[in-house]
């Protein structure tokens, strides 16, 4: 979707949106409108009882007096809480609402708005941001589209006089840019991502000043990383490691790394998944497709920081060369891991993916991003991320950065009762513990490659990375989630 800005005249077709304070604050769009279509919007407010509680519509259709198509008023809720993610929601539910009309433009009057929480070019640039966030669509394999189900909406623009609207959005843009490409990586189908094409894709990030790097089998098998390549061994697919680097930042300052599970799909190897259902495990990947996009962002809006992006990418599938429960194997740490099940994977991937990342680049502070447990699921639903670590600092940062991105997160146990519950009996650990706590007992087995001075935490997004139901600015499907969060993160902890 194309998005504008204009201080010039509102046009004289398509929509008009004009956002509406419980207060009664209004933009001058409103009272131009209403003069032009002699009183028709008071009028309409008084004949529906119309009260602006925050995304509540009501639309004005062809008013005379102008040529517009119709006006449409949208709720905002009280001046005095409105807010930055506030305003990216009000965006995207326009959007929402608009793609189900055959409007082919429509322009937000925002001219004069502002609230106490964020100045007028903010709230302009956020307004534009929710809305873009909102468009997103994943129709590539639909070889036919019925007319009423394909939105004739493709321009809007952003009608306001504050001087930095524009500039204001241009970051955004460029880290709406990342959450897309999450998204369509989550979206993919597996016989299409898988992990060498996945590896191509990031290749195409140099294009924004990234360096990458793939390491392929043989590169691995000779580090010794024993527990990745473990779990891709019984595919067809030869499984990488992907290193995305962007040093925008101090030469020689330690980077912050990134780094995300990239299991392209999991049947759950020997350990089978059931049937219903396994078809979702195409975004098993959904960590190593947010580190992908936010390295994407942070890139595309020229971070002053370094950071390093680095995903494991397998597909687990059960064939004659398949893990199986009861194995031994080797990290690249040198420490040995008794496979008990294996569909919990992911943890053997990040095992090898986290160690290479700290041999390598030396980082002081490393976030693991991973869809990593049903459990998390069980305690969070689809509400939070969970976040595991014995930082306290971090962990702030974390939640900080969840908070102003609309990423949430929400802190879990990580004890050493924990890690007491993946002791083997003929190995160093073994990858699962009991029937309780398995997002905890997960975390602590990241641990275990997490090097002494390292500041880590480790991200549990099983139940972020996919939404079953459209919201304000995320339509069903591949949400983008940790796109906002880790760009946040850097942009707040590592950028001068």
């Amino acid at each position: 979707m194309q998005v504008t800005f204009s201080t010039a005249a509102l046009p004289k077709t398509g929509a008009i949106i004009i956002p509406v304070f419980e207060d009664g604050k209004k933009a001058k769009a409103y009272q131009d409108i209403n003069a032009k279509t002699d009183g028709a919007l008071d009028r309409a407010i008084k004949a529906a009882g119309y009260k602006p509680k925050k995304g509540q519509f009501l639309e004005i259709v062809s008013p005379a007096g102008i040529g517009n198509g119709r006006v449409v008023l949208i709720g905002a809720g009280p001046t005095k809480d409105f807010s930055a993610l506030d305003a990216e929601a009000l965006g995207g539910r326009v959007i929402a609402r608009l793609q189900a009309s055959r409007e082919k433009t429509a322009v937000f009057a925002l001219d004069g708005l502002s609230a106490k929480k964020i100045d007028a070019g903010e709230l302009a640039a956020r307004i534009a941001h929710g809305a873009r966030m909102r468009s997103y669509r994943f129709d590539k394999y639909r070889t036919t589209v019925e007319k009423d189900d394909e939105p004739a909406l493709n321009k809007i623009a952003i009608h306001s006089s504050a001087a930095r609207a524009k500039a204001t959005f241009a970051p955004h843009e460029k880290i709406g840019d990342g959450v897309f490409l999450t998204r369509d990586l989550v979206s993919e189908p597996p016989n299409v991502l898988y992990p060498d094409s996945f590896a191509k894709r990031c290749q195409k990030l140099t294009e924004l000043g990234i360096k990458v790097k793939v390491l392929g089998v043989p590169e691995m098998k000779k580090l010794g990383m024993g527990s990745l390549l473990g779990v891709g061994q019984g595919s067809e697919k030869p499984s990488r490691l992907v290193a995305m680097e962007w040093m925008g930042g101090k030469k020689g300052d330690a980077p912050v790394a990134l780094v995300g599970k990239g299991v392209t799909f999991d049947t759950g190897g020997i350990s089978l998944k059931p049937g219903p259902g396994m078809g979702d495990m195409k975004w098993d990947m959904g960590g190593a497709g947010a580190v992908t996009g936010a390295m994407a962002a942070i890139a595309g809006r020229k971070a002053k920081a370094n950071v390093v992006g680095v995903i494991g990418l397998v597909e687990n599938m059960p064939d004659g060369k398949a893990q199986r429960p009861g194995d031994v194997v080797k990290s690249m740490s040198g420490q040995t891991i008794e496979i008990l099940n294996t569909d919990a994977e992911g943890r053997l991937v990040l095992a090898d993916a986290l160690w290479w990342t700290q041999e390598t680049y030396k980082p002081e502070t490393v976030i693991d991003l991973a869809t990593l447990t049903g459990a998390i699921l069980v305690a969070l639903a689809h509400e939070f991320g969970g976040m595991f670590t014995k930082d306290d600092a971090l962990a702030k940062k974390l939640i900080t950065a969840g908070e102003a991105s609309g990423d949430k997160l929400w802190r879990m146990p990580l004890t050493k009762n924990h890690d007491d519950m993946i002791k083997s009996d003929i190995a160093d650990m073994q990858n699962i513990g009991g029937k309780g706590a398995g997002s905890s007992t997960a975390a602590a087995f990241l641990g275990r490659f997490i090097k002494d001075n390292v500041s880590w935490a480790h991200l549990d997004i099983a139940g972020m990375a996919w939404n079953e139901k459209d919201t304000p600015t995320i339509p069903k499907g591949g949400s983008g989630y940790g796109v906002r969060l880790l760009d946040e993160f850097v942009k707040a902890n590592f950028e001068g």
